[in-house]
């Protein structure tokens, strides 16, 4: 394993320490150079993109889509025809994330060990069945257990896909390609909105009220893609068929220059165990615990927040398009800015910092919806590309594939327990100011300023410890084409 172009650039020191550590220098091959010569490395990525992306991107969209439609949902009648207070909606929203943290983990390590073309459609299909069941429930405890089970069912796909991407991309190039995937998520809340609005005026077809055919239609759409996506998810560049083989051995060799993704790495519980232990991880879960409250706060309540601020129900459901494209937009202009400065953590503070203010504009406005409506905008627009730049830094970092797989699980599963805190905030006695819910989203997003500004003084100060040498002595006595992770002192953390 070699240091990272960027690295060597930034850090001169460490190419000395790779020429006091020949042995360890072993990734030039000579089909690989041969194959170099043959490939136009853009044109490469070009193909990858257009092959990997769009389907990743869709099934996270029909992920988003199944576990938000429930905002739409509640404005179309669903708390009405199935008698559900107030706090009994916001249970049905909290269980959805028990669901999805206690399986988060268990789903990456199955993924680790079977293959992602059987396992991320299997699931899209499981979620698509249970999400259509939805549309059918009759009442409280039927919606309740449904709701759990969308939770489980949808645990495994992000934090999957979060670590399949590393296993085809470079480190420098992973951000853009999440933020790319995550911006379905916000796709979804625009798209979710109109969908919501059309599939309304379906009221008293079949004998239905609108709200079920928002969960049939919208679950039935996602079984029909996942049937498909079993032939458009593909495993890993080695067995990929789309590739030539003169661009699969180009392939990994960009990565064995550059990262663990080649390595034939055996699932143990040892490695497991080293993402439990490093505290950098732990870190990584809150810089995304302290962005899921209002992440997923915004998603479920925003149709609701809309509402309250005077506007009809099917207004309310068209006046979430804006806030969502707003955020589409401006996650992928701050993931490519982030990826072309190779750094992470400012534009994470900047975009927290721009949801903030529009927070304290929810909070402090006397002076008319329109101005509270635009502080919904700032707050999507901030919340969006943060969560993308978060969730992307442990792909980026955590060396070791199995380690890695369960960093970023673990990420996610320490994220949602902000979303089980957040699902209990926007109660209907706090309407129509909420301030509540828009208070602890306030706090949460100053709270991420600090614990991102604390990563990135953890992760610095252990690059220039790794610069001067200071963790030379791991490499003594380690064998040829050995690597110790991110552990390793030619390793550098992406800031």
């Amino acid at each position: 394993m070699v240091l990272p172009t960027e690295a060597k650039a930034t850090y001169p020191a460490v190419e000395k320490q790779r020429t006091e550590f020949p042995h360890l220098e072993s990734l030039s091959a000579d089909d690989g150079l041969e194959a170099a010569s043959k490939i136009n490395e853009k044109a490469l990525l070009r193909k990858l993109d257009i092959t990997l992306l769009p389907a990743l991107t869709l099934l996270y969209l029909l992920s988003f889509l199944d576990r938000s439609n429930v905002a739409n949902a509640r404005l179309e009648g669903l708390v009405t025809d199935l008698h559900i207070t107030g706090n009994q909606y916001l249970t049905c929203l909290t269980i959805y994330f028990i669901g999805y943290v206690l399986f988060e983990i268990p789903c990456n390590i199955i993924l680790k060990r079977t293959s992602p073309r059987l396992w991320l459609p299997t699931l899209t299909l499981a979620w698509g069945i249970v999400a259509t069941l939805l549309g059918v429930t009759q009442n409280f405890a039927g919606f309740l257990v449904a709701r759990f089970f969308l939770g489980v069912t949808e645990s495994g796909l992000f934090p999957g896909v979060v670590f399949y991407l590393s296993m085809w991309y470079k480190r420098s190039e992973q951000t853009y390609r999440v933020a790319l995937f995550f911006s379905a998520a916000s796709l979804a809340g625009a798209f979710g909105g109109v969908l919501a609005w059309g599939i309304a005026h379906m009221r008293g077809v079949g004998g239905l009220n609108g709200w079920r055919w928002i969960f049939i239609l919208e679950g039935i759409l996602t079984i029909v893609v996942s049937a498909a996506s079993y032939f458009f998810i593909f495993n890993y560049p080695s067995t990929a068929k789309f590739l030539s083989d003169d661009e699969r051995s180009f392939i990994h060799q960009r990565l064995k220059a550059d990262n663990d993704a080649t390595r034939d790495e055996a699932f143990t519980w040892e490695n497991v165990s080293k993402a439990l232990k490093d505290p950098k991880v732990w870190l990584y879960g809150m810089a995304f615990h302290t962005m899921s409250l209002p992440l997923y706060t915004l998603s479920l309540f925003l149709p609701t927040i809309i509402k309250e601020l005077g506007y009809t129900a099917a207004q309310a459901q068209l006046l979430t398009v804006p806030p969502y494209a707003t955020a589409f937009t401006l996650t992928i202009i701050i993931a490519v800015v982030s990826e072309k400065a190779r750094l992470r953590s400012p534009f994470i503070i900047g975009t927290s910092t721009l949801a903030i203010v529009g927070y304290i504009i929810l909070i402090t406005n006397h002076r008319g919806p329109g101005v509270s409506y635009f502080g919904t905008i700032l707050a999507a627009a901030g919340i969006y590309p943060s969560c993308a730049l978060v969730l992307a830094w442990p792909a980026n970092n955590v060396s070791g594939q199995t380690k890695r797989a369960v960093a970023n699980a673990m990420q996610i599963s320490i994220g949602n327990l902000g979303a089980v805190l957040g699902t209990q905030l926007y109660r209907t006695q706090t309407a129509p100011r909420f301030f509540l819910g828009h208070g602890f989203a306030l706090g949460y997003l100053t709270a991420n300023v600090f614990v991102i500004a604390i990563l990135y003084t953890v992760l610095k100060r252990e690059n220039q410890r790794k610069e001067r040498g200071e963790r030379d002595e791991r490499l003594q006595g380690i064998g040829e084409g050995e690597w110790l992770g991110d552990d390793d002192p030619r390793w550098l953390f992406l800031l």
